[in-house]
C-alpha cells in the first residue's frame, strides 16, 4: 500500500534558514560546513545530478510520547523496511505526484503544507528554484499512524533537493530542515521523529539530545494498525490543557513515564522482554489517563495480552494510530498479530531489534518484516 505525504502551497513567506548566526559568515554552499562535525558539504560526484533522489524510514515510539514534550525522555524504534522516497527534477512549473495529491504545487491542499515546506527551505538554502521542480513522492509508511510519514517523506524531500543540487548534507542540517516541516505538522514538535527517522539505531531522546540505546538481546515486537488516524496537534493541546487544569496530577505522571523509559533503557540492555512488557503496559495505563488512548487503541492491547504478548501500549499521539506489542518470539508473533487482527486492527507489522556492539554500531538493529493482512 503507498502513501504520499502531506504537503502545502511554496508560495508564502520564506521560512527562517538554519543556523542563521554561523551562516552569516560564509556563502554560497560553503555556508553548510558543519562546525560541529568539523567537515562541510561535499559535492556528489563533483556535480549536480538531472533527477535528485532521496529517503527515509519510519519509526515508532517505545515509551514516552506526550511526555517527551515536557523535558522527559523517550525511545524510539527505526523501522528500516518502511520507507518514503523522494524523487525531484527541474521543470518549467512546480508539479507534484504523491498518492494524496498530484497537481500543481500551488493548488495543494493544506495537509500538504509539511512536506511542501521541507521542500521550500531546503531549496531556498541550496539555490533550487521551488516553484520549477516536479516532485514524486512515495511511501509505504501508512499517513496519520504515528510511524513518522511526515518527517520520513520531508526527510527524502530534503535529501532529494540536496541531491539534485550535487551537495550533501551532515545528519544535524537534515535534522534542522526536517524540523521545520515538523513543527508545521504537528504544532509542537520535540524533534524526535526527524531525529528517529535519519538513525539506524534505537534512540534515546531526550531535550533535544539523542544517545544510542544498548541492546543485549533480540527482542521481537508486533505493530498493529487500528486504521482509525491519529491526530498529533490535537492529542499534545489536550494534555497541555489537563495540564493548565490538573499540572500537579499531569506532571506527577509525566515523571511516571520518565522512570518507566529509563527502566526500558536498562531492560533492553540486560535482554530482558518481560520487563520491557510490564514497563509498556504501565505505561499504556497512564497515557489513557491523560485522555490519548480510544476504544479502538485499548481494544487491540487487550487483545494483544490475551494472545500472550508481554506488554503492549500505544505508539505515537494517540487518539487512534497503532498499537506496539512487545512478544516472545517470531512464533508468538503471528498469534498476536491474528488476534489484533480479531478485534479489528487493519494490518499488522513485525518487528525485531538484534543485540548491538554498543561501542561500534555499525548495523541496524531494526528490520521490518513482511506485512501481515
Amino acid at each position: 500500500m503507498r502513501h504520499g505525504a502531506p504537503h502545502g502551497d511554496v508560495s508564502g513567506s520564506n521560512p527562517q534558514r538554519i543556523d542563521a548566526g554561523y551562516e552569516q559568515s560564509l556563502t554560497g554552499r560553503d555556508r553548510f560546513a558543519d562546525p560541529l562535525l568539523g567537515g562541510g558539504v561535499g559535492k556528489v560526484a563533483g556535480n549536480a545530478v538531472e533527477t535528485g533522489l532521496g529517503s527515509a524510514h519510519g519509526k515508532t515510539i517505545l515509551l514516552g510520547e506526550h511526555s517527551v514534550v515536557y523535558g522527559a525522555p523517550a525511545i524510539v524504534l527505526p523501522l528500516l523496511d518502511l520507507q518514503a522516497t523522494a524523487s525531484i527534477r527541474r521543470a518549467r512549473r512546480g508539479y507534484i505526484t504523491s498518492d494524496l495529491y498530484t497537481g500543481p504545487l500551488g493548488a495543494a491542499p493544506a495537509h500538504m503544507q509539511p512536506v511542501l515546506t521541507s521542500l521550500r527551505a531546503s531549496a531556498e538554502q541550496l539555490d533550487v528554484r521551488a516553484d520549477r521542480v516536479e516532485l514524486t513522492l512515495r511511501s509505504t509508511i501508512p499517513f496519520e499512524r504515528g510511524l513518522g510519514s511526515s518527517a520520513a517523506t520531508s526527510a527524502a524531500v530534503v535529501r532529494a533537493v540536496a541531491n539534485l543540487a550535487g551537495v550533501r548534507l551532515s545528519a544535524t542540517q537534515t535534522h534542522a530542515l526536517v524540523q521545520q516541516a515538523e513543527q508545521v505538522a504537528h504544532g509542537t514538535s520535540s524533534g524526535l521523529d526527524a531525529h528517529a527517522v535519519q538513525s539506524m539505531t534505537p534512540l534515546r531522546f531526550q531535550q533535544g539530545k539523542p544517545t544510542t540505546v544498548k541492546v543485549a538481546d533480540k527482542f521481537t515486537f508486533v505493530i498493529a494498525d487500528t486504521g482509525t488516524s491519529g491526530s498529533t496537534a490535537a492529542a499534545v493541546d489536550g494534555v497541555s490543557m489537563l495540564r493548565d487544569i490538573q499540572s500537579r496530577v499531569v506532571d506527577r505522571v509525566v515523571e511516571d513515564l520518565a522512570n518507566l523509559t529509563d527502566d526500558v533503557v536498562y531492560s533492553l540492555g540486560i535482554g530482558d522482554p518481560i520487563r520491557v512488557g510490564q514497563s509498556m503496559h504501565e505505561a499504556h495505563s497512564l497515557l489513557a489517563y491523560l485522555g490519548v488512548s480510544s476504544p479502538a487503541l485499548d481494544a487491540v492491547v487487550a487483545a494483544a495480552l490475551e494472545a500472550g504478548a508481554y506488554g503492549a501500549k500505544l505508539t505515537g499521539s494517540g487518539l487512534g494510530g497503532c498499537v506496539l506489542a512487545v512478544v516472545p518470539d517470531q512464533e508468538q508473533a503471528g498469534d498476536v498479530a491474528a488476534a489484533m487482527t480479531a478485534v479489528g486492527a487493519t494490518r499488522t507489522w513485525t518487528t525485531s531489534l538484534t543485540p548491538n556492539n554498543f561501542e561500534l554500531m555499525t548495523a541496524p538493529t531494526a528490520r521490518v518484516g513482511k506485512e501481515d493482512r
